[in-house]
């Protein structure tokens, strides 16, 4: 068994098992490939793809298992070379954050300024997509730290750092009659149509508890993944929004009114995922420090040497995230 030959079976897999799309991401042949494959089915005594003559359908139930401990030995050969160039190099290298629309507009504008003028030899590249995809990112050692309120948490194999609170607010115009209320109630904003996030979007599953709890049903007549473009068709008369109260700015958005809702929902918390296992630089502390300054190194490396996620989340129990 080789190590090259596990390379193959996990971007195969990764690649819809299409062997030529494999071979060239990977700058070689896809007969080598192949061969390859099969070499290693042959010492297995098993096979890991399924084919209809040359052509692989499907990944078999044995090939899933064996792909899936690929892809761990891989991840561990990648943590080795990290740890050779942290000692060869502390300040250059590459971090990956995937995250949403709102942490990459509303939070981390000062945190990957900052990180750049620090490391300005770390090339930093940020994907975007909903949680789901972003902790699946993680997971499968796409990027090396995702940022999300939800979704993470359906990935036992992330290490979860909280990193702070946030609530909602409800963004209206001016002249809305909602703005002549002295308290807010969820009835009150059930009686007009809701433009909000997607459902699994940036704490989108509070709200929803929030109105189903009381025994309200509301009207939510258009949804998006943008604050921004919420924001837009809230102007554009289509409803009121809800959206996260730090998604708000008092000078871009003084055309509008933000209605505090914190006593309406429950705080959601906003997460750093990173995949077990991984060898965290000594730049890839300083980002979680900056993103989150109360997640020390000696607290992350605590956090990571956690045997449970039981035993994880006792770490933080008394910790007093800070809110946004």
């Amino acid at each position: 068994m080789k190590l090259q030959q596990l390379r193959y079976i996990w971007e195969v897999a990764h690649h819809e098992l299409n062997v030529s799309a494999t071979a060239q991401s990977l700058f070689t042949s896809q007969p080598g490939i192949s061969k390859q494959i099969r070499l290693l089915e042959d010492e297995l005594g098993v096979e890991i793809f399924a084919r209809n003559g040359k052509h692989l359908t499907e990944v078999t139930a044995v090939g899933k298992t064996i792909i899936e401990r690929a892809g761990d030995i891989l991840r561990k050969v990648e943590s080795i070379k990290q740890v050779a160039q942290e000692f060869s190099s502390e300040r250059s290298g590459s971090l990956s954050v995937a995250t949403t629309h709102t942490q990459a507009r509303y939070a981390l504008p000062d945190v990957i300024g900052e990180f750049i003028n620090k490391y300005p030899d770390v090339s930093l590249h940020m994907h975007q997509g909903s949680p789901i995809q972003i902790a699946e990112m993680a997971a499968n050692g796409q990027v090396d730290f995702a940022i999300a309120t939800e979704g993470l948490d359906l990935f036992g194999d992330l290490v979860m750092l909280p990193c702070y609170t946030w609530n909602r607010c409800i963004v209206v115009p001016k002249d809305h009659p909602l703005t002549q209320l002295t308290a807010l109630s969820l009835e009150e904003v059930a009686r007009y149509p809701i433009v909000t996030y997607v459902f699994g979007f940036t704490g989108r599953s509070k709200l929803d508890d929030a109105f189903a709890q009381r025994g309200v049903e509301p009207k939510v007549v258009f949804t998006a993944t943008d604050a921004d473009v919420i924001k837009t068709y809230v102007r554009l008369g289509l409803g009121i929004g809800i959206i996260a109260q730090m998604a708000f700015d008092q000078e871009q958005d003084d055309d509008l009114v933000a209605l505090d809702a914190s006593h309406l929902f429950e705080p959601s918390t906003t997460m750093i995922g990173c995949r077990k296992g991984t060898f965290l630089r000594r730049y890839m502390h300083e980002f979680i420090a900056l993103f989150a300054p109360h997640l020390s190194t000696e607290l992350v490396d605590q956090a990571f040497a956690a045997n449970s996620r039981m035993e994880m989340e006792a770490l933080f129990s008394d910790i007093q995230l800070p809110e946004r």
